[in-house]
């Protein structure tokens, strides 16, 4: 199977969410469970990468996701010379809350695209709705290496993860130069 050209949001009655599996129970289980739920609650909106040709019952296999919010951060969890800057109450962030490649396509570099796409998602919903960083709750080791590999840090511990952050003035220039 080979993957369309674009994410698009996640339609219960277009893509075919029982078929995922990216080798993470938790990861698999928010497509299958949760994902349609918390857009219909206005909590997130989860996108996916459908695979080209339909299934026999003609809805489409995912391949990747990712699944965005918006949330806060304290101030104080931020590095010293960054905090300094800013106010003393929450200060606004996109959550990339899951992202997840079909485990057909491992190695293939569509982890490398899923992120690049949620990345210049979330920097256009920027452009109406200002935030400071995007951050990611690492759920495995293999996780904070990758968004480490792509400019993310270390923030602090959240819910027995590590959490990291991309600033929003990085990602601009990722897709302004």
């Amino acid at each position: 199977m080979s993957w369309g050209k674009e994410f698009v949001e996640l339609s219960k009655s277009q893509h075919d969410r029982n078929s995922f599996d990216c080798g993470e129970q938790e990861l698999n289980a928010f497509i299958k469970t949760q994902a349609a739920k918390h857009m219909q609650a206005g909590i997130s909106r989860t996108m996916v990468l459908p695979c080209v040709q339909p299934l026999f019952n003609q809805k489409y296999a995912i391949c990747a996701f990712y699944s965005v919010a918006a949330s806060s951060i304290s101030r104080e969890t931020l590095p010293v010379q960054l905090a300094k800057r800013l106010p003393r109450y929450p200060i606004p962030v996109f959550l990339l809350a899951q992202l997840a490649v079909h485990k057909e396509y491992h190695g293939s570099g569509l982890g490398k695209v899923s992120l690049i796409r949620a990345l210049k998602y979330l920097w256009e919903v920027n452009h109406h709705m200002r935030a400071y960083a995007i951050v990611v709750d690492c759920l495995t080791n293999s996780a904070q290496a990758f968004y480490t590999k792509f400019g993310f840090e270390a923030l602090c511990e959240h819910n027995g993860r590590i959490r990291m952050f991309l600033s929003m003035n990085t990602v601009e220039q990722l897709f302004t130069q």
